[in-house]
Order: C-alpha cells, then structure tokens, then sequence
C-alpha cells in the first residue's frame, strides 16, 4: 500500500479498507465526506489524505463548523470587508482564501445554517465567493474534505441538509468505524498511549494484565480512541504498580464490558454477534483470534519460540510458519 497513514495506528481490516479507498482517492482533486462517531479520529485521516495528495505542500486549513457561532461562522469561511458589520474595523481574508491551492477541512458540516450550505455548494460548483459586506467575486482553488458526526441522509429529509449539497459533498464517502469495531486495534492504542504518557511523566513503563486486555477488548468505547487515549493517561498517573490490574480499571469500565472479574474463570465462546460487530467475515474472525492467541503466547514466554508452541499445543516450525505468514 502507498498511502501513508501518518501515524494512524491499525491493522483491522476495518481500517485497511478506508486505507485503501484514501490510496485511490488521495491523488484526486475529489470532494470527500468522511462519517464516523464522535472521537474516531476523523481530523487524523483528512490531515493524512492531505499529506498523502499532491495538495500536500500547500495549506490545509480545519474549520469547526460547530464550534464557531453561527453569526461568526460566514466571515470566517469567506472573510469580511472592513465595516461589514459592527467590530469589522479591518478587511480580513477568510479560511477558504488561506486555503487556496491547498486542502480545507469542513468538520461537523452537518451543522452549518442552510444559508450557508448555499454558499458551500457555490463554493464548490463555481470555485467562486464573496466576501461578507463585498460585491467582488472572488476564485478559489481548494480541495473540500467534510466530516459529520451525523446521519446527512435523514437530515436531508427532515429538511436541515440541503439535498444538493450532500450529493455534492457525497462523491467519496469514507466511513471510519468506531473503536469497538476494531478489534486488537483497541490494545495497539492502548499500549502506544500507555507508553507515550509514561515516557511524558518520566514513570517507569506500564504493562497490562491479560484480564485487563478482555476488559478493554470487550469494552464498548463510547468516547472511541479519544476516551481510550484519556483513560491511558489517567491510567499512567494514578497505577502505583507496574502492571494495569482490574482494580486499576474504573468501574464504568469493568461494570460495562463483557467480561468481569467474576467471570474470568469462565471461557465465553465468541458469538456469531462479535462477529458482526467487528464488520469481519468467519475467515477474518477466526485469523483475529489466532493472532491474538499466537502474541499472547509470545508474550508469556518472552518471546521464546519453543515455550509459546508448547503453550499453544502446536510445533515450533508450525509456529515458526505463522509468525512468517502473518507478519507478526
């Protein structure tokens, strides 16, 4: 794969496959609409589509259509002439003029006023605006990325999206899934921010138990890898040992998982639901459990070849073969 995912860390085949379309899409001029929850990180993977586009050397510019109020949000899309409106005591450009030649980033688009979405849709059929208090129409060159947290398609339909502008915006739709859709990826993350806040706190590294990995792995992840980036750095303050044990955990976490200390001596069969979940077919399903088996055995022996076969019941050269084939 060329595209290169700036430090977005993954390996689900969740994941991969938005790689994949981000490898094709990259190179293009095309809008992009990116969904996803709140959290997943889709701010990350527009910075990494930009990077990886040939828009790369130019501005990339994010605006929070949410976060910006309403009465502002014009002018700091389009800029204002001075005396435009009270407190406009100097002409100032807007994002979409910083942006020329480059990317710019329309998250939470689902919130802009439908007066604005018409001047977006102009924006991106004319390559053209004016600025608030100006009759001088002005060319621009950007690329438009947007991101929502929200369905677009029922809002068109009550009425708060304009039907226009989604198509507009929908030519390439990316949906990144949601932390508990990706499987291992959740201990990846949880290992990468452990170690970047320990090393940040100058502490000693911190390793998890396996009955906090089945916490965590079971765990629903509301707040996606934002909550779990949170809960590592809480973690990496209040532990006093070395290794993260249950008691470490809060119990919104242990209360809500699958698994609880109670039941850790009991085996749960994954069910045809986990499954599902993680948006994998049986084949994929069942290599996810055997990796995490495989470097789970590793892990327990130290990475000795010929105690994690014994611990795994099978020959050495057949692990030997796995680890080779799997990349692992």
């Amino acid at each position: 794969m060329n595209f290169n995912p700036y430090g977005i860390l993954g390996n689900s085949p969740a994941l991969q496959e938005v790689f994949k379309i981000l490898e094709k899409v990259a190179p293009t001029d095309t809008t992009v609409l990116v969904t996803g929850e709140s959290g997943t990180g889709k701010e990350l993977l527009v910075r990494a589509l930009h990077k990886n586009s040939q828009r790369k050397n130019k501005p990339f510019v994010p605006v929070n259509c949410g976060a910006i109020p309403k009465e502002l949000l014009e002018s700091e899309l389009f800029g204002h002439e001075k005396g435009a409106f009270t407190h406009a005591i100097r002409s100032r450009a807007g994002r979409f003029e910083v942006a020329n030649g480059g990317t710019i980033f329309l998250d939470e688009i689902g919130e802009l006023d439908l007066s604005l979405q018409v001047k977006i849709l102009r924006v991106i059929q004319e390559k053209e605006f004016e600025r608030v208090g100006s009759n001088k129409t002005q060319k621009v060159d950007v690329r438009i990325v947007a991101a929502t947290n929200k369905n677009l398609e029922e809002e068109v339909d009550k009425g708060n999206f304009r039907e226009d502008l989604f198509y507009r915006l929908n030519v390439i739709p990316i949906h990144l899934p949601p932390l508990r859709k990706r499987g291992s990826d959740i201990l990846l993350l949880a290992n990468y921010f452990l170690k970047k806040f320990c090393t940040e706190k100058n502490r000693e590294p911190l390793t998890l138990t396996s009955e906090v990995e089945n916490l965590l792995l079971n765990y629903s992840w509301p707040g996606n890898v934002r909550e779990l980036e949170n809960f590592m750095e809480r973690i990496s303050i209040l532990c006093e040992g070395t290794e993260v044990k249950i008691q470490d955990l809060p119990e919104k976490i242990i209360k809500t998982s699958k698994t609880s200390p109670s039941q850790k001596k009991q085996f749960l069969f994954p069910s045809l639901a986990d499954m599902h979940n993680l948006n994998l077919n049986l084949k994929d399903f069942l290599e996810e459990i055997e990796n995490k088996l495989i470097l789970d055995a590793l892990k327990k022996s130290n990475g000795v070849k010929n105690k994690a076969a014994e611990l795994l019941g099978i020959k050495r050269t057949t692990l030997i073969e796995k680890i080779k084939k799997k990349k692992l």
